[in-house]
């Protein structure tokens, strides 16, 4: 009895405790917030709208993705992307895809936006995942500053610091920006399609996003106030054209010269 006191008195017994405590009670927030997160994304769909999804699903989308979104090996498992994937994929038409390829691109879509729903209802029941951005979210009234300098800093090394796009590896590329809209921008930042990373809440915030959002939207009203922006690849592609342009205007002036002096 003596020597089973004193191991319950060890110094080590209390941390042991401790970290087992912590343990415990991180497994607990994680699953009552896996658990908030799917009752939250199911909210703003009904019954209804899920099942006529899958419908549609099964009709359009099951011979890639199995039934069930379960997966095959034409298509991934759609179980836990959120109705924001959904939202982005088919709202943009780049799925269903038309073909297989390095990247699915955009096209006109297939679906109107109550098919768009429905489809997004149904994956939304099958695990939680990213919801689809609330309106307030997307009103283009953060700080544009901000949303400048958080997109230099995580998006600009693929879609270009003027939001041109750019070419990636494989066949792959990031898209131009203009023309998005704010929903499907917050969408894509939440899912991460194609080889674009994830942007949970964790590492940028709504507000932060919002920010983002607002900076997008502002230069692209604002336009190329200085004239044509070359594609707004930067010095190198301007430094070529005023480099040609400039040739081009000296070898023009040496024949018409050569020529009146002839």
């Amino acid at each position: 009895m003596k020597a089973l006191s004193q191991k319950r008195r060890h110094p080590l017994a209390a941390i042991a405790l401790l970290l087992m405590g912590l343990l415990i009670t991180g497994g607990l927030y994680a699953v009552a917030t896996t658990v908030n997160q799917a009752k939250a994304d199911t909210t703003s769909f009904s019954a209804s709208d899920a099942a006529e999804g899958g419908k549609l699903f099964a009709a359009n989308c099951a011979t890639c993705h199995g039934m069930g979104a379960s997966g095959s090996a034409s298509g991934p498992s759609l179980v836990g992307v959120g109705a924001a994937a959904v939202d982005f994929q088919v709202g943009t038409g780049r799925m269903p895809m038309q073909m297989n390829g390095p990247q699915a691109y955009q096209k006109p879509a297939q679906f109107n936006d109550e098919q768009t729903h429905q489809l997004a209802a149904y994956v939304a029941t099958l695990g939680p995942g990213p919801a689809i951005p609330e309106a307030g979210i997307l009103d283009e009234k953060g700080d544009a500053a901000k949303g400048g300098e958080l997109f230099r800093v995580n998006c600009a090394m693929c879609h270009n610091a003027a939001a041109a796009g750019g070419a990636l590896t494989r066949g792959k590329f990031a898209p131009a920006l203009a023309g998005v809209s704010g929903k499907h921008i917050y969408e894509a930042m939440v899912t991460g399609p194609q080889n674009m990373p994830v942007f949970s809440n964790a590492n940028v915030s709504p507000e932060s996003k919002r920010d983002i959002i607002t900076f997008l939207k502002q230069i692209e009203a604002n336009g190329s106030p200085g004239g044509n922006d070359l594609g707004a690849l930067g010095p190198v592609s301007e430094g070529l054209f005023v480099w040609i342009a400039g040739l081009g205007v000296i070898i023009a002036f040496t024949i018409w010269l050569t020529s009146r002096t002839s």
